[in-house]
């Protein structure tokens, strides 16, 4: 039976997830809560790949992802799809899961499997995980291994009081930070390295990777943005960085603090680890 690839658009509020990677004992993933909700509406083992497994309480805007499942579990799902929708209880529910799909002006009647997936996921997904695009790819196409580059946004809240409305995605600060300094102790970080400093204590695999682009904002006169572009990141990679440069900003390290790090490659060598409640995963690139 021929089997069909989907890629999808992921977006996540990571405050109450254990991260994007399943484990045992622990349903509380998002890889673990979209390979639940797929088996049962395809009612087959679904497996979800990943572009990057972002840490627990790490955002996602722009997280890619792909799965497999025969036509022939993808046909009997749109066969009992018209019961499953007369099922949902309640019309705000449907106009919800509609709005999400991007297809709320659309006839109901003539949806296609593609459109039937999506509405379906929408509806069942928590309020804090919505697939707002879902198209069958090439048989190529696999999620982690194909990526060629990703955009991280960490974000700082400088104001000394606290931004109650967006504190799930800010890293709350409260005091202002040398940013120009930060942008030059971040030069040394660019290009390919081994980043074996600036990596969670257990991680084994290589850690040499590039970072091509660190840009440094201030959007508003209370909040600072960093914006990393590179191949890929490794665990708790992108928050110890930014705990550096903090360092740097706040006049606590020098510029040549973040370089010494850096080529110390060793673990630990970067002790300063930014909150993930900043972080989001803005773009996966293929």
């Amino acid at each position: 039976m021929h089997q069909i690839n989907y890629k999808m658009t992921v977006q996540y509020e990571g405050t109450r997830y254990k991260g994007w990677q399943k484990q045992p004992r622990i349903d509380n993933t998002i890889q673990g809560k979209l390979e639940t909700l797929l088996s049962r509406l395809l009612e087959t083992d679904i497996e979800v790949f990943g572009a990057g497994r972002t840490d627990a309480g790490v955002h996602a805007l722009g997280q890619t992802a792909n799965f497999w499942v025969s036509e022939e579990r993808l046909n009997a799902f749109t066969k009992k799809y018209p019961s499953m929708k007369a099922s949902w209880s309640s019309t705000a529910a449907r106009a919800q899961a509609m709005a999400a799909s991007g297809r709320a002006k659309r006839s109901t009647l003539v949806l296609s499997q593609d459109a039937m997936l999506l509405e379906a996921l929408n509806h069942y997904l928590p309020d804090d995980i919505a697939i707002p695009k879902i198209v069958r790819a090439s048989d190529r196409f696999h999620a982690r291994y194909l990526t060629s580059s990703k955009w991280y946004q960490y974000r700082i809240r400088i104001a000394p009081f606290p931004d109650v409305m967006n504190r799930r995605f800010l890293w709350q600060y409260g005091e202002d930070l040398d940013t120009e300094a930060m942008l030059r102790a971040s030069r040394a970080l660019l290009g390919t390295h081994d980043f074996t400093s600036f990596c969670g204590l257990k991680m084994k695999k290589s850690a040499v990777r590039t970072i091509t682009q660190i840009d440094i904002s201030r959007p508003d006169d209370n909040t600072i943005v960093l914006d990393y572009y590179g191949d890929g990141f490794l665990n708790h990679m992108v928050r110890l960085l930014t705990g550096e440069l903090v360092e740097v900003g706040a006049g606590r390290s020098e510029e040549s603090a973040v370089k010494a790090i850096l080529e110390a490659q060793k673990k630990g060598a970067a002790c300063h680890t930014a909150p993930a409640s900043g972080l989001t995963l803005m773009e996966v690139r293929y």
